[in-house]
């Protein structure tokens, strides 16, 4: 099943996203359940939170990615939705 995270940054965490960015590159490479990722962007252009789209056999296994990711560790998020997605185009 697809399952999109889409994560929220806190209001002026722009440095703890940057200081931990490598960390959650790694975790995203090193998944073999990321179909696709990439950040959310401001209106300045600046990274503002997270759109992952994962790959996984249930809302658990999608949970449980999430709760790895070191940018949840760091406490970067304002909020972390997982929304069962259905992929039609793309």
């Amino acid at each position: 099943m697809l399952v999109a995270l889409i994560a929220k940054d806190k209001p002026n965490h722009l440095d703890v996203r940057k200081a931990n960015r490598d960390a959650h590159l790694a975790y995203l490479k090193g998944s073999d359940c990321v179909a696709m990722a990439g950040p959310c962007l401001d209106d300045a252009g600046d990274m503002c939170g997270s759109l992952i789209v994962l790959d996984v056999p249930d809302m658990a296994a999608a949970q449980s990615w999430a709760d790895g990711d070191p940018y949840g560790a760091a406490g970067l998020f304002a909020s972390v939705d997982l929304i069962q997605w259905n992929k039609v185009i793309g």
